[in-house]
C-alpha cells in the first residue's frame, strides 16, 4: 500500500480508537488528541503488527486501571492522575514507541526499530501491570532502595513480589506478541527482560529522584501537586520538581530500550 494511503488509514483508525477511548473515559480530550497523533504514526508507518502491540498495551492497561476498584479505594490520593489519561501520560508511555515507529520508515528492513518499539512498550506495560496489580497484594510493599523499609501501598518506589510478578507478566505479553508477529522467538527473552528492567528502573526513580509532595492535612506523601485530593495545597518534600510521573514513565520506556540494545550487542 502506498505510504500516503497507509498514513490516511492509520489516521482514521487512530481517530476512531481515540474517540472510543474518550467516550469510555479512558482518555480525556488532550489524551485523545495525543493518542490520535501517536496512533497515526504507529498505525500509518508501522502497520497492523505495530498496531497490535500498541493496542495490547492500551487495552490491558485501561482495563486494569478500572479493575478491582473497591480494593483500590483510597489509593487515588497517592497518584498524580486518575484513570483518564491526558496528553502527558500518552506521550510519557508512548513517546519512545512512537519514535521507533517513525524510525522504521527510514530503516524498513532493519530489526532494531521493531526491537526498540517492543522493548519500550514492554517496559511501560510491565510498569502499568505492576502498579495496577501490585496494590492488590495483601502485604504492604517495601522500598526498592531499602528492602527492610515497609511503605504504604501506592508509594512511589515501593515493590512487592506480587507486583514484580505482574510486571514480568505484562512484559512477557508484549514480548510474546513481538516474537509471534515476526516469527522471531529470539526476541522473547530479550524483550521480556528489558521490559522488566525498565519497570524496576521506574520504581528506582520513584523512590529516589521523582518529585514527591506532602499533604499537611491528611499527613500523607503523594504525587499530587499543587492540590491534594482533599483540596489542600501540597508541599514539595523530595526529588526533582520537574521529574513528575509522566517523565518517569518516559524514562521507563527509554531504559527498556537501552537495556535491549546493550544485551543485543553483547549477544
Amino acid at each position: 500500500m502506498p505510504l500516503p494511503c497507509q498514513l490516511l488509514l492509520g489516521f482514521l483508525l487512530a481517530i476512531l480508537i481515540a474517540f472510543l477511548a474518550c467516550k469510555a473515559h479512558s482518555l480525556n480530550k488532550s489524551g485523545a488528541l495525543a493518542a490520535a497523533f501517536t496512533g497515526t504514526i504507529i498505525f500509518g508507518i508501522g502497520g497492523w503488527e505495530w498496531a497490535i502491540l500498541l493496542l495490547t498495551f492500551f487495552i490491558t492497561s485501561s482495563a486494569l486501571s478500572r479493575a478491582f476498584k473497591k480494593r483500590k479505594q483510597g489509593l487515588d490520593e497517592k497518584f498524580s492522575k486518575g484513570h483518564e489519561r491526558d496528553a502527558g501520560q500518552v506521550f510519557g508511555n508512548g513517546g519512545i514507541a512512537t519514535l521507533f515507529a517513525a524510525l522504521h520508515f527510514f530503516f524498513p528492513n532493519e530489526l532494531w526499530p521493531w526491537l526498540g518499539f517492543a522493548a519500550a512498550l514492554a517496559a511501560v506495560n510491565a510498569d502499568t501491570w505492576a502498579t495496577e496489580l501490585g496494590v492488590l497484594n495483601p502485604h504492604p510493599p517495601r522500598m526498592i532502595t531499602n528492602l527492610n523499609k515497609i511503605v504504604e501501598k501506592g508509594t512511589s518506589g515501593g515493590i512487592s513480589l506480587m507486583g514484580t510478578l505482574a510486571s514480568l507478566t505484562g512484559s512477557a505479553l508484549i514480548a510474546f506478541l513481538a516474537s509471534f508477529l515476526t516469527d522471531n522467538w529470539s526476541l522473547f527473552l530479550l524483550v521480556t527482560f528489558s521490559g522488566l528492567a525498565g519497570s524496576l528502573f521506574d520504581s528506582l526513580l520513584g523512590g529516589t529522584v521523582q518529585a514527591m509532595y506532602y499533604c499537611p492535612v491528611d499527613k500523607k506523601e503523594t504525587e499530587k501537586h499543587p492540590l491534594h485530593t482533599c483540596g489542600t495545597q501540597t508541599v514539595h518534600i523530595r526529588g526533582w520538581k520537574w521529574l513528575d510521573n509522566d517523565w518517569v514513565n518516559f524514562a521507563c520506556g527509554a531504559f527498556g530500550v537501552v537495556v535491549a540494545f546493550i544485551v543485543m550487542l553483547y549477544l
